[in-house]
């Protein structure tokens, strides 16, 4: 795991609070009923199925969607009075690659934000912005165009656009979403290195196994909060079905729950019933890895919640 211990919560104050918060877009509801306290210095991972919310709850973090009722507040500020200063990394699936724009110029839109009022760039921003993407390892893509980089190396160029201002939270909507297992490895391990630095991260996901296991805190989202705490109370059958609205047999692996898949039953032996010696299924793995003992533990008065509610379609 990541963060095998999850951060100590005492002496530490709410970053983010939403008190009963309906928002969305127009006249389209999409999250009702939020309520969710998050402290400085947490990392947390947000799941959900597509159309469920996870993306506007980080707009609405930011203030960017229409708050039909209750409070969102980020350092104790309302965000209907005031824009709150935090990195945002989008989907890649949402940008414009065809504008023509190096790697240099994507990380430099991140120090507008220092001096709105002076949008060119001093010595100084060029300055932190090439001490940045010689952090993130693609200094020497600085004056490609960002339509010709791969896509983990994408990643990293938005990365750096959000962390050149210096934000002490950071917002990602699927930052491991079409890159390889490298690249996803490597940023993952990025983003726990800037969380031990003090950087308050929260990231959507779909990636169940391979990224939102090892992350010490999760929330899942189905139109509202349907149950948040660490993995090993999260994901479970009960919520995930709540979440997804869909059967996802859980398995104990070393400690950790994974998601198991059932193989479809045109791929079972011919004669060999629904479950006999399927090789995901959850019994028979449940026994076979039922010796790990090293669950994480718990953060100390957050247990997992959640009440049913009716999705919601995201925009």
């Amino acid at each position: 795991m990541l963060h095998p211990t999850p951060h100590e919560r005492r002496g530490s104050t709410p970053i983010i609070r939403l008190d009963a918060v309906h928002a969305g877009y127009s006249a389209l509801l999409v999250l009702e009923n939020v309520d969710l306290t998050v402290m400085a210095g947490d990392f947390v991972g947000i799941l959900g199925p597509s159309g469920s919310g996870k993306t506007t709850l980080l707009r609405t973090i930011l203030g960017a969607t229409r708050l039909y009722q209750g409070d969102v507040t980020v350092r104790g500020a309302s965000t209907t009075r005031r824009i709150p200063r935090a990195g945002y990394v989008p989907q890649l699936e949402t940008i414009d690659w065809t504008f023509p724009v190096t790697v240099e110029e994507v990380v430099l839109m991140g120090r507008t934000t220092k001096s709105p009022l002076m949008p060119w760039h001093s010595g100084e921003d060029r300055r932190m912005a090439r001490d940045m993407l010689e952090r993130l390892g693609i200094d020497h893509l600085r004056k490609r165009q960002i339509s010709h980089l791969s896509g983990g190396q994408q990643q990293r160029a938005f990365l750096a656009r959000a962390l050149v201002s210096s934000p002490d939270l950071l917002l990602l909507d699927e930052p491991t979403r079409g890159v390889d297992i490298k690249t996803r490895d490597e940023v993952m391990h990025l983003l726990h290195d800037l969380n031990h630095q003090g950087i308050t991260i929260l990231m959507t996901t779909h990636e169940i196994n391979t990224v939102a296991v090892h992350l010490p805190w999760l929330i899942c989202v189905n139109g509202r909060i349907i149950a948040e705490g660490p993995p090993a109370e999260v994901i479970n059958e009960d919520v995930l079905l709540r979440t997804y609205g869909a059967v996802m047999p859980v398995i104990e692996y070393h400690g950790m729950p994974l998601v198991a898949e059932r193989p479809h039953a045109a791929s079972f032996r011919r004669g060999a019933s629904a479950t006999e010696g399927a090789p995901n299924d959850p019994g028979t793995m449940t026994e076979r890895h039922e010796h790990g003992n090293h669950s994480p533990r718990g953060r100390s008065g957050r247990a997992a919640h959640g009440t049913d509610g009716p999705p919601h379609r995201d925009a």
